[in-house]
Parts: structure tokens; C-alpha cells; sequence
């Protein structure tokens, strides 16, 4: 970070530490989540990485998407993954890295519905409604039922306890991208007819409960 005789004035609050919850960043530089291609497959080079960014002065450092369940494989590209403990073993080297860097950690929970052709894991493809798959995929997504629906808030509830067992500060609701809670969101990939299609405030509802139940489970830390 550049030293405060050199920099205007009008940056300083730059530097000034923040809340986000219940952490407090060092500073405001915030390095979002983005991929790296490393991911499950040289999570030591990952580690590496990150721990880089760390070092230079970031204050939040974030992993790339992490997946929160084999029904969200974008093999062959290689994303983090939180499916079971190992993955909490391995996730928590980079959480430590980056803690080492004096910054606080992030990780970007995911699932990408229609965008995850499950490649390496061979599951079906889910979805809000029945569609085929994002272009380069011959494959047909099933329209999820309401046990899909109440899975889906568990995975996301089990991946978050994962990730701060994991050691990581923040942890993402991810509704970002086209990926599935945006699926369930945008009326061109949700054409249910129940109480999570239709209105707005319906096709947010899946959003919703992911946040609360999020929260409650992880929030006060």
C-alpha cells in the first residue's frame, strides 16, 4: 500500500478499517472472488496465490466459486469445492494462508444450476424449471421439486458451516452470474407456477431462505 505522504487526502478512508458484520477488514481493498483454474485440482497453488494478494495489503481476500455440492461440477474446470470435510481440510490451508497475509478470508458459495453440467460427477442437472443446458452442453436439466428446493437450502447451510469450520470470515449468498438462486430470480430461467415462481417476491423467496437460514447458522461469527 502506497505510503500517506504520497497519497491525496481523499483516499484515506481507503485505509481505515471496516465492519462487515461481525468482522472488521483492515482496510476497504476488497479482492472479490474470481477464478484461477486451480481450484480442487493444485489447491496449493491456490493457497500460494492468495496468500500473495494477502501479503501486498488487501484487506478481504476471496477464493474463487466454490461449490457447494457434486449436483454443481463444472469439471473439467476446476473450482473449490466444499462437499465433504475433506474439502474442509484442504479449503482451510487457504484460509490460513490468507490469515497469515493479515487479511480476512472469503469464499463464494456456489451452485450454478443450468451452468453446471456435472461432468465429473454424473449427476442430473437441476434447474427452477425443466430447460436445456447452457450452450456447449448437449445435456436437459430437470425442473426441481419441492424436496430439490429443501435440498438445495441444506447445501447451502452445510457448505457454509463447512467453510467456517474452514476458518473463513466471510461467506457468500450467491445469486450472481446466471448461476441457480438467479435462476430461480430471472423470469427467462423460472416459469413455476407455485410459490416460487411467478411474482417477485416469489421468485426471490429461494434467495431469501438461503440468506436467513445462512445467517442463523453461521451469522455470529
Amino acid at each position: 500500500m502506497c505510503s500517506q505522504s504520497l497519497r491525496d487526502p481523499r483516499f484515506d478512508v481507503l485505509f481505515e478499517s471496516v465492519k462487515i458484520g461481525p468482522v472488521t477488514a483492515p482496510n476497504r481493498f476488497y479482492q472479490v472472488a474470481h477464478c484461477t483454474g486451480m481450484g480442487y485440482a493444485l489447491p496449493q497453488t491456490l493457497a500460494a496465490m492468495r496468500k500473495v494478494k494477502a501479503e501486498g495489503g488487501w484487506g478481504v481476500v476471496c477464493t474463487e466459486y466454490t461449490s457447494i455440492d457434486p449436483s454443481s461440477d463444472d469439471s473439467p474446470f476446476p473450482s473449490c469445492t466444499l462437499w465433504d470435510e475433506d474439502d474442509v481440510r484442504t479449503m482451510a490451508v487457504v484460509a490460513d494462508v490468507i490469515h497469515e497475509g493479515g487479511s480476512l478470508a472469503g469464499t463464494q458459495l456456489w451452485h450454478g444450476g443450468l451452468y453446471a453440467s456435472n461432468k465429473g460427477s454424473r449427476e442430473i442437472p437441476i434447474a427452477p424449471s425443466d430447460s436445456p443446458l447452457a450452450p456447449l452442453n448437449p445435456l436437459h436439466a430437470r425442473a426441481m421439486d419441492k424436496k430439490d428446493i429443501k435440498q438445495m437450502r441444506k447445501w447451502q447451510v452445510d457448505a457454509a458451516r463447512r467453510a467456517q469450520r474452514a476458518g473463513f470470515d466471510i461467506v457468500y449468498v450467491y445469486a450472481g452470474h446466471a448461476y441457480l438462486p438467479f435462476q430461480f430470480i430471472a423470469p427467462r430461467f423460472n416459469r413455476r407456477t407455485d410459490e416460487y415462481g411467478g411474482s417477485l417476491e416469489n421468485r426471490v423467496r429461494l434467495f431469501r431462505e438461503m440468506i436467513e437460514e445462512t445467517k442463523e447458522a453461521i451469522g455470529d461469527t
